[in-house]
């Protein structure tokens, strides 16, 4: 008999957060955990996933994952393989580069203004979501903390008043790729990151827009640096 060729080796599933049940908006939940795995890398670029093989990981039917993903793929962030699924489409340095550029251009300004114009009660009303990025980053749950993240960043956005500055950052912010998450919770460290949106509240509380614009640059550098991987400590 011809020598049995080697296995290959499977990729370790995506650490998907089981769902199960049917809330309101259910389909968009199954979205934004499926694009949170995709930020952080736990669906990897160039891989090809089928809905069947990701539902029993989201304890759901493949039907709103099929469905999911097909909105991920009107926001190109997947594209579709026919009979076979969904590949994740990978994105250039210098797309992330830019993506980064832009958001610095639009966040860090739009953040250190609302030192003067926010409301306090509502800065306060996201102290809660804040909290939750740092539990979300002590447990090592990095799809939650995305999307904590993601919730953060654009209710304070928000506060400025123009939802197109929110939806065109919310675009961006949902395209991105933060590869070094992973290495940065195992190493311990993406807890200190958490942190600065605390520090960041606090700063907006206290009306110091110039500690607000170090801790806006010190947070986004890094989306391209220390989250990126790119950095070494």
């Amino acid at each position: 008999m011809p020598a049995r060729r080697p296995a290959t080796p499977a990729l370790p599933a995506p650490a998907l957060p089981a769902l199960g049940g049917r809330k309101p908006n259910f389909r968009e939940r199954v979205v934004d955990v499926l694009r949170a795995a995709l930020i952080t890398g736990e669906l990897r670029p160039g891989q090809v996933y089928s809905a069947p093989a990701l539902a029993p990981r989201l304890g759901v039917s493949a039907t709103p994952v099929r469905e999911a993903m097909l909105e991920l793929a009107k926001e190109g962030l997947v594209d579709i393989v026919p009979n076979k699924g969904f590949r994740i489409t990978a994105l250039s340095e210098k797309q992330l580069d830019e993506y980064a550029h832009v958001r610095s251009l639009i966040e860090i300004p739009t953040t250190v203004g609302l030192a003067a114009t926010a409301d306090p009660a509502d800065l306060e009303a996201l102290r809660p979501v804040a909290l939750e990025i740092v539990t979300s980053a002590a447990k090592g749950d990095l799809i939650a903390y995305v999307e904590a993240d993601l919730r953060f960043h654009l209710g304070l956005l928000a506060l400025a008043g123009n939802d197109h500055l929110v939806e065109v950052v919310g675009d961006l912010r949902r395209r991105a790729r933060l590869y070094g998450l992973t290495a940065l919770s195992e190493a311990g460290r993406l807890e200190a990151s958490a942190q600065e949106h605390l520090e960041l509240l606090d700063a907006l509380l206290a009306r110091d827009e110039e500690a607000v614009r170090e801790v806006m640059n010190r947070h986004l550098g890094h989306v391209r640096g220390l989250w990126a991987a790119r950095e070494e400590h």
